[in-house]
């Protein structure tokens, strides 16, 4: 930061020409914090509203995504906390197991330390080294962002608090049967050689190929399976057909030889098979795909794994079934394969049964292939022995909490895809073979049993004192410790006053994207340990896209830093921008230039107020708005009463974007656009009406900055300063405008003002009438009323609609002239000798016709069935922007033509 940012004033003095943010925003966000508006205080009254952060993974730094998250999550507190409610906004990072172990190996690696050499207790006191300089990343930006969080509140997963509780409620499931050791398909890394979680596999369409491979039955017929996996049939335990499927009706029974191996496996009639889909007949291999595991329950089939942890050829579980059989199988061969890697020993596979002409044909095939999301290793189903918690008996009062309303998902829709998870849980995989995490706390003990306790004490006692235990090795799933996160970042099982206050949680603000595996396992643990729900509403929002409505991605090249977004247009364009953005539950589109879009809105903002200071608008003391007299005093108090309301009906309904618009359109629209420029002319004048209008100035200006200051904290509270208004401006509450008198009439006169100079401008802007060039305007069929309301306002009409007469007409209006109905009057704007006719003619004619061949094109291309389906939604929906741009141009360059003709 530059000296002349550090040094810039908060203070009450004049306003800079322009609003540097930079020059404000650390030094407003350091004074609020050290004066604790940011702590919730427990103790206190009023009614208690509570989020928690969806917390960030600790390896993290700020990424549009959380921009998002987070800002609406800031919006709602700081609107909270003005309506006077008890707020607590919960801070706090996840552990984030295999993201950080990988980070803190990568590290080593560059030292040249490995983690086994280091040891577990090592390597643990290196991870928390990091935690310690690195892991703060987040959090610190998130200041930057503004959010006003409770600092000194913070949380981790892995802190000693949170630690407890994990035991605790693992040491309970485990009582009463909801976790247990089971023997089941996992997704495994076999980089990290771990299991993970379906939200750590990500699906990457691949081009490939498909094997068809010929079987031999005992009866000398053959039937042939197609494979895009050939490695595994070293593991195959059946081959499975449809009991529908007529061309192997009489083989379902019989028995296979399996190529390489020489071990006979049966034929089974199971649904899974689609006789529309390769051959129909398909190899199973219950250990080493998730379809084939249920097949191989259901029919009792054996399930030898063939791949070990690190995906090499592993033989030990079918060496004592393979058997030398000619011109099928050659037990040497398949020796010969021990410990070769997945990917070679396909080649040799293939390669083998070409030789032995069990290989019919290969196909290209297009093929999702399960990888993960961090590392990129290609994920293998494995069989093995992990830790699960019964998922589904404990769904049941989280889909009752749902379906009676006690949750509620805005927008409504999302429920659907909760009841569709949820309906069909699978038991829950919490194990991980990982040394960064909450070691599970189970001991084996030297007798053979296993002893869960919270601590090795308890399991000691349990065990006896002739029983040497060992700990389990593995860690819990990162989910299972932020499944808790609504009541142990509160003091759980500690009886809190904080847990008694805040807990249920007021609402959650997430992405759809972790509904299953977040959201849907706090409601399960808070139900069961709490006995409530841990929150009342859940508010999905969507992705961030590029301002074309790109996902973005580093292979496009169109991601945008929201750090960057910050130095260059400030916290609070960045803020606006994201909540402009943000309708209910769809994506939003962000780039550079709707921030600075934004920027523009917060410069109009600083200099609006900079013109009021300049013209001696200042805060008075006691101002007592129902008292105003003057007709634009009372309309300004009026819309900024409408305008509030509206804002605050916007964020009770959690509709971010109404409630940027109803910002925008009132400080831009009308306080700036209408308001100041008709005060313009009092402010160069004394007397009382002068002195009213500077009160009211800075009264609205001051509704204004309270109504923003959730959404543009840094230009909101810089101004409340430097204009001298009273008090903290982060103590103010929200903005309350009374009902001031006769304020109907007020509005119906001003309105029918700007509606006047508003038509006026279209008329001039279309007849492209110089701005230098006054035109008069004349009046027919208008009540005297309207008269004297045009004469009372006829500096204003003269000066914004280049008026250079305003008068009643009686007679018939002039030959050329444009004609404007408002009411019941018709004003003539005479054009002769304003602009050359012909021409405009002309000009407004080959104007339409291009705009009508464009339209003609669009249409053309959205009325293509090909194109609307198969081109991207994005393209389509731009196609259909750019034909309602056309079609409101055409219509209104066929106004103006008409009202030359």
């Amino acid at each position: 930061m530059s000296e002349q940012h550090e040094t810039a004033s908060l203070s009450n003095s004049s306003l800079e020409k322009t609003f540097l943010p930079a020059a404000y925003e650390e030094t407003l966000y350091r004074q609020w914090e050290e004066s604790g508006v940011f702590k919730a205080h427990p103790e206190k009254e009023g009614e208690a509203f509570s989020i928690m952060f969806p917390p960030p993974n600790v390896t993290g730094t700020l990424h549009l995504g959380h921009a998002l998250n987070f800002t609406l999550q800031d919006i709602l507190i700081r609107w909270k906390r003005q309506q006077g409610a008890n707020v607590l906004w919960q801070p706090g990072t996840d552990h984030a197991g295999i993201a950080t172990q990988m980070v803190v190996e990568r590290a080593l690696d560059k030292e040249g330390i490995s983690r086994t050499a280091l040891g577990r207790p090592g390597f643990v006191d290196r991870v928390w080294e990091w935690k310690k300089e690195y892991g703060g990343t987040i959090i610190r930006q998130l200041r930057t962002l503004g959010a006003s969080a409770d600092w000194s509140r913070e949380r981790f997963t892995m802190d000693d608090g949170l630690s407890k509780a994990v035991r605790k409620v693992f040491v309970q499931l485990h009582k009463e049967g909801l976790i247990y050791r089971d023997r089941r398909l996992v997704n495994w890394d076999p980089v990290f050689r771990s299991a993970i979680s379906d939200l750590e596999v990500e699906n990457k369409e691949t081009k490939g190929s498909m094997w068809y491979i010929r079987y031999p039955l005992e009866d000398g017929r053959t039937i042939t399976v197609a494979t895009t996996r050939p490695e595994t049939m070293l593991g195959d335990v059946a081959v499975a057909v449809s009991p529908e499927d007529d061309r192997y009706r009489d083989m379902i029974g019989q028995k296979v030889v399996l190529p390489l191996t020489g071990r006979k496996i049966p034929i089974v009639a199971d649904e899974h098979s689609d006789p529309e889909k390769g051959t129909g007949a398909v190899k199973i291999t219950p250990a080493h795909d998730f379809n084939d595991f249920e097949v191989g329950k259901r029919h009792k089939l054996p399930a030898p794994t063939v791949l070990d942890e690190s995906a090499h050829i592993w033989l030990d579980e079918i060496a004592d079934s393979l058997e030398n059989i000619d011109g099928v199988a050659d037990t040497s061969f398949v020796q010969s394969l021990a410990g070769v890697h997945r990917d070679e020993a396909r080649k040799k596979i293939v390669a083998e049964l070409e030789r032995l002409e069990w290989l019919e044909k290969i196909e290209p095939h297009k093929l999702q292939v399960p990888t993960a999301d961090r590392g990129g290793a290609i994920v293998e189903p494995r069989l093995t022995l992990q830790w699960y918690c019964d998922a589904p008996k404990l769904a049941g009062p989280a889909i009752e909490a749902v379906e009676k309303d006690k949750i509620v998902f805005e927008p409504r829709q999302w429920e659907n895809t909760f009841f569709s998870w949820m309906r069909d849980l699978q038991p829950w995989c919490i194990s991980r073979q990982l040394w960064w995490g909450h070691r599970i706390p189970a001991w084996y003990g030297s007798d053979n049993e296993t002893y869960v306790a919270e601590t090795e004490e308890d399991a000691r006692k349990q065990a006896g004192p002739d029983v040497t235990l060992t700990q389990e090795e593995d860690v819990l799933d990162t989910w299972f410790s932020s499944a808790l996160w609504p009541f142990s970042t509160l003091g759980w099982p500690d009886d809190t006053e904080a847990l008694k206050r805040y807990y249920p949680t007021s609402m959650l603000v997430t992405g759809f994207d972790i509904i299953f595996f977040w959201v849907s396992r706090m409601m399960m643990m808070g139900l069961h340990f709490m006995g409530e729900v841990p929150f009342h509403k859940v508010l999905i929002h969507g992705l961030v896209r590029d301002e074309k409505g790109q996902k973005m991605s580093k292979s496009r090249g169109n991601g945008i830093d929201p750090l960057d977004l910050i130095a260059e247009f400030g916290a609070d364009a960045t803020r606006l921008a994201i909540c402009a953005g943000a309708g209910p539950g769809r994506d939003i589109k962000l780039g550079r230039g709707r921030v600075e879009e934004h920027r523009s809105f917060v410069t109009k903002l600083w200099n609006a107020s900079r013109f009021l200071q300049m013209n001696g608008a200042a805060p008075v003391a006691n101002f007592d708005p129902t008292a105003v007299q003057s007709t634009l005093s009372r309309w300004i108090i009026e819309e900024a009463r409408k305008a509030t309301d509206s804002a605050n009906a916007a964020l009770e309904a959690s509709r971010f974007d109404d409630y940027a618009r109803c910002c925008y359109q009132f400080v831009w629209n009308i306080f700036c656009d209408w308001f100041v420029e008709f005060a313009k002319p009092v402010f160069n004048t004394s007397g009382t009406e002068t002195e009213e209008l500077k009160a009211v100035s800075a009264y609205v200006l001051g509704i204004i900055l309270r109504m923003m200051q959730p959404v543009t904290p840094f230009v909101t509270a810089t101004l409340w300063q430097k204009l001298g208004y009273e008090g903290d401006f982060m103590a103010q509450s929200w903005p309350q405008v009374p009902q001031v008198s006769q304020a109907q009439e007020a509005a119906e006169e001003v309105n029918w003002l700007v509606r006047l100079i508003t038509e006026v401008r279209t008329v001039r802007s279309e007849m492209q009438i110089p701005p230098s060039q006054k035109a008069p305007l004349w009046f027919r069929d208008a009540k005297p009323e309207t008269i004297e309301r045009a004469q009372r306002w006829e500096e204003a009409i003269s000066r914004m609609a280049r008026a250079s007469e305003v008068k009643a007409l009686s007679e018939d209006g002039p030959r050329v002239a444009a004609q404007i109905i408002l009411d019941e009057a018709t004003i003539f704007l005479p054009l002769e000798g304003l602009i050359d006719l012909d021409a405009e003619r002309a000009r407004l004619r080959k104007e339409i016709s291009r705009l009508e061949t464009e339209i003609g094109k669009v249409e053309k291309k959205l009325g293509n069935e090909n194109f609307v389906a198969r081109a991207k939604p994005e393209v389509v929906q731009e196609n259909r922007d750019r034909l309602a741009h056309f079609e409101h141009d055409l219509t209104r360059q066929q106004a103006a033509l008409g009202r030359l003709d």
